[in-house]
């Protein structure tokens, strides 16, 4: 081999190969950032989001297991409820026949959820409209429905 030509095709120039310490430290730049910002993405809800922006659409309106989990993703964001979304139960007053269900939001307490005593209280009630697309909610005035803009 010449002086011209170098094992390394595109440079110019030879170097010396990276130690180990400088691999492990340059896949550490990467790795690290990459997981804080998925960690934030995460607990931030933008993961849930997401998921429930790409796989709820007009059909699922009328599949309660679709409608629970869009629901459960819109009272997180809206702030409607202070507990996790794994401690919201839904309980649906009619099938997926009734075009306008009610549905009472129950907070879960105790088993992995905030509270020390397992219980289920309820927290406030939801009126859907599927045909309209239409969610109500009387959360923070008992009895008094308004609607949960899009």
């Amino acid at each position: 081999m010449t002086e011209s030509s170098s094992p390394r095709l595109g440079r110019g120039r030879t170097t010396k190969p990276r130690s180990l310490k400088q691999h492990f430290m340059r896949r550490l730049l990467i790795v690290v950032p990459v997981f804080l910002l998925m960690f934030v993405i995460v607990r931030s809800g933008l993961l849930d989001t997401a998921y429930d922006r790409f796989t709820f659409n007009n059909l699922s309106w009328f599949d309660n297991t679709a409608l629970v989990e869009h629901l459960r993703t819109v009272i997180t964001n809206r702030g409607l409820s202070t507990l996790p979304r794994q401690c919201l139960v839904f309980v649906v007053n009619g099938d997926a026949s009734v075009n306008t269900p009610d549905i009472d939001v129950l907070g879960r307490h105790g088993n992995n959820c905030p509270g020390t005593t397992p219980s289920a209280d309820l927290l406030f009630k939801i009126r859907v409209n599927r045909a309209e697309r239409v969610i109500q909610t009387d959360a923070g005035s008992s009895g008094v429905f308004h609607t949960l803009s899009p």
